[in-house]
């Protein structure tokens, strides 16, 4: 567990999984407005905020909780399986499922959980890792080291899809790797 006087990560647990889709609610629904038009929004949040229970098992997947009262302030993780297809290519993992609650942003915990995953990508074997943006996090991941591919659609059930940005950036091995 990594903490600071404001906030500890943790990896996650299925049993986090309500709390991180109230979080995701909270989070996409006030910081996605205004990027997406509102039918939109209604039509494919109810799809984006479930927390995911592959993401939530799998170790890879982490939450910030305020140490006093633990209460989710941000998640988001990483896999070497592309979201959407399940693809994996070698050394070539993905960002998945990030949000910060509204209230909480610009304190560094997406930054702090976004260097957690490239630490443990990099232990993994990753060398490069790939983001699926919102209109909104392009600005986070940008100043996260990454760099715009291209926009990309996002391709949910029902024949709903989301205006993304592909991001991508290199990871940095560790010294004597």
């Amino acid at each position: 567990m990594v903490a600071t006087d404001s906030f500890e990560i943790r990896v996650a647990r299925p049993q986090d999984a309500d709390a991180v889709t109230v979080l995701l609610e909270q989070s996409y629904s006030v910081l996605w407005a205004g990027a997406y038009p509102d039918d939109v929004l209604n039509a494919v949040l109810p799809l984006l905020t479930k927390a995911n229970p592959v993401l939530l098992s799998g170790g890879t997947f982490f939450v910030a909780a305020d140490p006093v009262d633990g209460r989710l302030l941000g998640c988001g993780g990483w896999s070497m399986a592309a979201p959407g297809s399940g693809e994996i290519k070698p050394n070539l993992a993905h960002v998945r499922h990030f949000g910060t609650h509204p209230d909480e942003t610009g304190r560094g915990i997406g930054r702090a959980i976004l260097t957690r995953c490239f630490e443990q990508a990099v232990a993994e074997g990753a060398e490069r890792m790939s983001c699926q943006s919102s209109l909104t996090a392009v600005a986070f991941y940008r100043s996260c080291g990454f760099s715009e591919i291209g926009p990309v659609e996002i391709n949910l059930p029902n024949g709903l899809s989301i205006e993304s940005v592909l991001m991508s950036r290199e990871l940095q091995q560790p010294a004597g790797a």
